[in-house]
């Protein structure tokens, strides 16, 4: 497995996992001090420039599933029991729903910028609360029959099948994330977040260069727009 670089450091991954799917692996980056806000004008603005920008540079709807990440993070649902027609790779939803004239989801500024780099690097990103977890501890695994999962805005848990992938936080055994697709309500990024990590969700046939290229970006946007100055 290819080593991260410039400052990024990898999550853990299960020997066992690994064996089964060589080449994956998701790079971490570590945010704060933050100031996260419901909306930020600047950062709407960077979001309509980004819209038609994709708008213009990229194929129709019916184009994109074959993209390269595109179509490594379909390959990769399939295997983990998940159907990428019915639950779309994160970025690939963004891009869809770009192409179809929507606009990006405004969650808050932190979620938002996460999202803006997705849009502009086809990567999935998972944003932890970094104070709602330990950082330390987390580890990429397969998850176990019977397990119990609840993710961002579920009324009750889901309970897993044994084929998932999972982020675990092994301090105190709780699952964080179902990989690479929804993550935890625990951790989930609010306008209270201090301090975060991110994720860039790679899977099999995406080059680590490629995630590294979204970590900067992550890094550029965040610092950009959770910073402690007000918004002018």
């Amino acid at each position: 497995m290819a080593e991260a670089s410039r400052g990024f450091a990898q999550l853990r991954v299960d020997p066992e996992l690994l064996l089964e799917f060589p080449g994956l692996h998701a790079i971490e980056l570590p945010l704060g001090p933050l100031v996260v806000r419901r909306i930020d004008p600047r950062l709407e603005a960077q979001k309509a420039r980004t819209l038609e920008e994709v708008r213009k540079s990229r194929a129709g709807p019916e184009g994109i599933r074959e993209e390269p990440i595109f179509r490594a993070y379909r390959d990769f649902y399939w295997k983990i029991g998940v159907d990428p027609t019915k639950t779309r790779p994160a970025a690939e939803a963004l891009t869809r729903r770009s192409l179809g004239g929507r606009e990006i989801p405004c969650i808050n500024t932190l979620v938002d910028a996460c999202n803006l780099v997705s849009l502009q690097t086809s990567i999935s990103i998972a944003a932890f609360d970094a104070d709602r977890l330990h950082p330390e501890a987390l580890v990429l695994r397969r998850a176990r029959s019977g397990e119990e999962f609840r993710g961002i805005g579920m009324n009750q848990p889901m309970t897993l099948r044994g084929v998932e992938i999972v982020i675990e936080d092994s301090t105190d055994r709780t699952l964080v994330a179902n990989y690479p697709y929804r993550d935890s309500e625990r951790a989930r990024i609010t306008e209270a977040t201090r301090r975060a990590v991110l994720f860039m969700c790679g899977v099999p046939g995406i080059e680590i260069e490629l995630l590294e290229r979204a970590g900067r970006l992550c890094q550029e946007f965040v610092t950009e727009y959770c910073k402690d100055a007000p918004p002018s």
